[in-house]
């Protein structure tokens, strides 16, 4: 029962708490919700403040905007308008100057009509006075065609030949005032030039020979040299290719041949079998082909002494065996080796006088007659010769056109080939230089003459001074004074044209007009 009590009563102290506890979480909820409430009630009254507010102020700021709209709509007008009337007054400027423009062109229309007619009047009265003219100009013509008794073919044929006399004695008039212009220019000059040229260089020249002559110790030596039926003598021709002519001249034989290298290596031999003293074919051969070696040298020591003497540099070396050739070459008793250095030193100098090329007309005028070198072993002419060769080892196109021309069988068209042409003519003319044989002489002042008389109004001609100058004889009745000086310059350009000559010719024509009557 105790117990019973005990635990009912704690039942009840539980149940009693825990009702505690309900009430009191009930009446906590309660305070709760209402503060909850009042604070949902305070914040909805600061919402609707702030609502309230942003209505207020975005009305504000609508009016705003709405105000500074109507003012840049008010402005934009006032400026569109300003534009409107400042384009319209614009316009109407355009308009008033269009039409001022429009009443000037009316003005100038209405001129130029004017001017058109007039014009038109003026072409018709030109046509009527050039019908009158033309109608007085034939009668003029026919008027002067009874006076004179001369058709209007015959009038014509009679002016032109007195325009072309008229012509005849301008044009001569004119050539002499220009010859003479250039004389005056020219001369000293060129006299300058070539005698400084010449004073500055001297060379020797040698006697032109086919032959040469070896002296024997005795007369016996002839006979060992013509050997046991003549076996030396033909072997010694053979293996040289000379002629050896052993005649009455006492100790001494002579040697003939066209080439002066071959000449010469035959001499040595000659001399080397003389002073050996054994004399047989063997021994022929052996001499032979030493003298040959040294002869070669010769050439070779020659040409390097030629090309260094010229200062002339990187010469193909096949060239400078050519020069040295040239030592044993003749022209005319003009050595051609030295003749070569002659007209190199020459061309140099006039070239430096001209404030030309002077390398390249030195090397040109060294180089000038290689074909020399060439002309007894290979058809063609030393020019068509030396050209080629020259082309064959790379010699630049001045030197090859000025060896082409050097003789004027091409047109010199540059300064070196020029300066070439006259330093060969120097080296070739001057005193002493050259000797010709009679023949060929004769052949050229009769040559010369009949290049003179070969002219119409030509009575005779006469070569004179050596062939330096020839004097020629005018027929008075068919060459005026005028056209003489078309005549010498024709007879000129033809003797330049077919005759070969050293320097230059002189042609002096001569007219004469005389009178006879006889009292009786």
């Amino acid at each position: 029962m105790g117990d019973i009590n005990g635990t009912t009563a704690i039942i009840i102290a539980i149940a009693t708490l825990a009702v505690g506890l309900i009430i009191g979480f009930i009446a906590g909820g309660i305070h709760r919700k209402r503060k909850a409430e009042a604070a949902i009630g305070s914040a909805t009254e600061e919402a609707n403040r702030i609502v309230t507010q942003a209505v207020t102020q975005a009305e504000q700021k609508k009016k705003e905007a709405i105000l500074e709209a109507k003012d840049e709509i008010h402005r934009q007008r006032s400026e569109a308008d300003k534009e409107l009337r400042e384009r319209r007054s614009e316009v109407q400027r355009q308009e008033r100057r269009i039409i001022q423009k429009e009443e000037s062109l009316d003005k100038k229309i209405e001129q130029i009509e004017k001017k058109e007619e007039l014009l038109a009047q003026k072409h018709k009265d030109a046509d009527e006075r050039l019908a009158d003219v033309d109608s007085l100009k034939k009668g003029q013509f026919e008027m002067l065609e009874r006076i004179s008794g001369f058709s209007k073919e015959q009038a014509t044929v009679h002016l032109m030949q007195n325009l072309e006399e008229g012509l005849v004695h301008e044009k001569a008039v004119k050539i002499m005032e220009y010859e003479q212009k250039i004389r005056d220019e020219s001369d000293n000059l060129a006299r300058e030039v070539i005698s400084t040229a010449i004073q500055r260089c001297a060379a020797d020249h040698a006697s032109e020979a086919m032959v040469s002559v070896v002296n024997l110790p005795n007369d016996e030596m002839k006979g060992r040299i013509i050997g046991r039926e003549g076996r030396n003598i033909r072997t010694l021709e053979t293996i040289t290719g000379v002629d050896l002519i052993i005649d009455d001249t006492p100790e001494a034989i002579t040697i003939s041949s066209f080439d002066p290298v071959r000449r010469e290596v035959a001499r040595l031999t000659l001399e080397k079998l003389i002073s050996d003293g054994r004399i047989h074919p063997a021994r022929i051969e052996e001499m032979h082909e030493k003298s040959r070696k040294e002869v070669d040298a010769a050439i070779k020591q020659a040409g390097d002494r030629a090309v260094i003497d010229a200062g002339v540099n990187g010469v193909h070396p096949e060239l400078i065996k050519l020069l040295g050739r040239l030592k044993y070459r003749t022209s005319y008793g003009q050595n051609v080796l030295n003749h070569s250095l002659e007209v190199s030193y020459l061309a140099g100098l006039m070239a430096a006088e001209l404030g030309a090329d002077v390398k390249t007309a030195k090397r040109a005028g060294l180089l000038h007659d290689i074909g020399k070198a060439l002309d007894h072993e290979f058809d063609g002419s030393h020019i068509d010769l030396g050209v080629e060769y020259a082309k064959k080892y790379k010699e630049n196109e001045a030197v090859v056109h000025a060896i082409h021309a050097h003789h004027g069988d091409v047109e010199a068209k540059t300064v070196v080939a020029c300066l070439v042409q006259a330093a060969d003519a120097i080296s070739a003319s001057r005193p002493g230089a050259r000797r010709e044989n009679v023949q060929n002489y004769i052949k050229r002042l009769e040559k010369l003459e009949s290049i003179a008389t070969s002219f119409e109004g030509v009575e005779k001609s006469f070569a004179i001074q050596a062939g330096r100058e020839v004097r020629i004889m005018l027929k008075p009745e068919v060459i005026s004074d005028d056209k003489m000086v078309l005549v010498a310059r024709d007879i000129v350009k033809k003797i330049e044209d077919e005759l070969e000559y050293p320097g230059q010719i002189k042609v002096h024509l001569i007219r004469e007009s005389r009178a006879f009557d006889y009292a009786k």
